[in-house]
């Protein structure tokens, strides 16, 4: 252990560094890392997004901020499993706490989100989001487009998310097809991994089905994502109802023959030649978890992303 210190989300004294807490104990910040309300030298900011009005079946993602922050505990002090090196070392990275929401007034949720990120965004730091339903997505979709221009959409999903929208809906099924509509994602260079059900649109995006996926390799999967998107600024989304329920069995609307946790997580951690400008979790809802399966899945992708990152800076 690297000190005698507990509750590093408090006391640590700079952005860098492995925590010492036990896993059992301690402030339950994502990965121990700081909360703090300062964006002053971090390389990447966590954020909770506990907003769950516009699920079409079971709610409760509102919950799944704290679940991913409570599973994320088992990864710290110890190098990190795929990447063999504390994340840490050199990335300075903050737990910006969660955004806070009008539950009575779900109109303004969107514009709410967008705002709170394109602060965030400002400071140049990447924005790693825990959702929340995957509506929070379309806000944080347009801060990033704002800053980067048009987006390349990576979608891991058992779901399009591409059916009928009027532009004003509050729904986590219709968001993908608005962000084509309005030009804040580029369908020529997006694509939806791991998609079980059937909408209306493709909207032009790229799919790897579940039965695709089946057939496919991890590293094939990798290079198709890559081919796709090129080299553009990717924002890359993960609902949680890609696994199969049974590696995700804690979400909202589950869809059988999924892939499993190994080799999704073996995808992302072949996407370092992307340039993911943004990324997030979304759709774990603790309250139909067990024994965290799920909530350990969607902090092992997020831990993910950051593995990523600091790759990079390494680079």
């Amino acid at each position: 252990m690297p000190s005698n210190s507990i509750d590093n989300a408090f006391t640590a004294r700079g952005l860098t560094g492995a925590a010492s807490d036990p896993t059992y104990a301690g402030a339950l910040s994502f990965m121990r890392r700081k909360f703090t309300k300062s964006l002053k030298g971090a390389d990447a900011v966590v954020w909770g997004i506990p907003f769950d009005a516009a699920v079409s079946n079971r709610p409760g993602a509102r919950f799944g901020p704290q679940a991913i922050r409570r599973a994320s505990a088992i990864f710290d002090n110890d190098p990190q499993y795929p990447f063999d090196a504390d994340l840490f070392e050199a990335l300075a990275v903050i737990d910006y706490g969660d955004c806070l929401l009008d539950y009575g007034n779900h109109q303004k949720t969107p514009a709410t989100i967008e705002r709170e990120a394109a602060k965030i965004l400002k400071s140049d730091a990447f924005l790693l989001s825990l959702g929340g339903d995957h509506f929070v997505t379309w806000p944080l979709l347009k801060a990033h487009a704002a800053k980067h221009g048009p987006l390349a959409l990576v979608q891991f999903d058992a779901h399009q998310d591409t059916w009928y929208d009027d532009g004003k809906r509050i729904d986590h099924g219709s968001f993908v097809g608005r962000a084509v509509c309005d030009g804040v994602i580029d369908p020529a260079a997006s694509i939806q991994v791991g998609i079980r059900t059937h909408a209306p649109e493709d909207c032009g995006i790229a799919i790897l089905h579940g039965h695709d996926v089946e057939e496919m390799k991890a590293g094939e999967i990798a290079e198709a994502i890559l081919a796709r998107v090129g080299d553009r600024p990717a924002y890359v989304t993960f609902d949680i109802d890609c696994l199969d329920p049974a590696y995700a069995p804690g979400t909202g609307t589950p869809v059988a023959g999924g892939p499993s946790s190994a080799r999704m997580l073996s995808v992302l951690r072949q996407l370092g030649a992307l340039d993911i400008v943004g990324a997030d979790v979304v759709e774990v809802a603790p309250a139909y978890d067990h024994a965290d399966i799920t909530a350990i899945a969607g902090a092992t992708i997020a831990m993910h992303y950051l593995g990523l990152l600091a790759a990079r800076k390494r680079r």
